[in-house]
């Protein structure tokens, strides 16, 4: 697999403990004319802090987040999960995403600014079914995966074979239900 997804190092530690199965993504800034679009359907989980801040997440995850940006090296990128994509929307009303608040670690005033940056208020709800690796891989950072971008190919192709799903079939059917409730109610 070479394709991959960068998101805080702190929310990818969040998705392979299972304590959340929801990215909320507004795009980057170089993401091009077009904007965020959903281009894999299974990729890798790119830990990155660019942006990062521990003041961003909910309280009981601050602690987290300072002992995870302790393991991120300049040189190198470690890959330890990596995911399917189950289901996508873009949510259009910010009630509509806050009431996604107890589904992931995002502060509210992270979701509200991700929601109203740029000319049109939203934000792209993605629901993810996460695998850890069987062994984390290390790979070398190249200037090419920097950036405030969403997807990435990286050089070599990293075998997933082996892996485990994070959460059993049925803990990620009840996860997908809450959110899709939560967007639909």
């Amino acid at each position: 697999m070479k394709a991959a997804f960068k998101e805080w190092a702190i929310v990818v530690d969040a998705l392979g403990r299972g304590r959340q199965s929801l990215i909320l993504r507004k795009g980057g800034i170089r993401e091009g004319k077009g904007g965020f679009s959903v281009d894999y359907d299974s990729f890798l989980l790119f830990p990155t802090g660019f942006h990062q801040q521990g003041a961003s997440v909910i309280g009981d995850e601050q602690a987290t987040a300072a002992r995870v940006m302790g393991t991120l090296s300049a040189d190198t990128i470690q890959f330890t999960h990596w995911a399917t994509l189950d289901s996508w929307l873009e949510v259009v009303s910010l009630e509509q995403a806050e009431k996604l608040q107890s589904l992931h670690i995002w502060s509210p005033d992270v979701i509200r600014s991700r929601f109203d940056w740029g000319r049109n208020q939203g934000i792209f709800a993605l629901i993810l079914r996460v695998y850890q690796l069987p062994e984390p891989v290390q790979i070398a950072m190249l200037q090419s995966y920097g950036g405030c971008k969403s997807w990435i190919e990286v050089a070599q192709d990293i075998s997933v074979d082996g892996s485990k799903a994070v959460l059993s079939d049925a803990a990620f059917s009840k996860e997908r239900q809450a959110i899709e409730s939560a967007l639909n109610g």
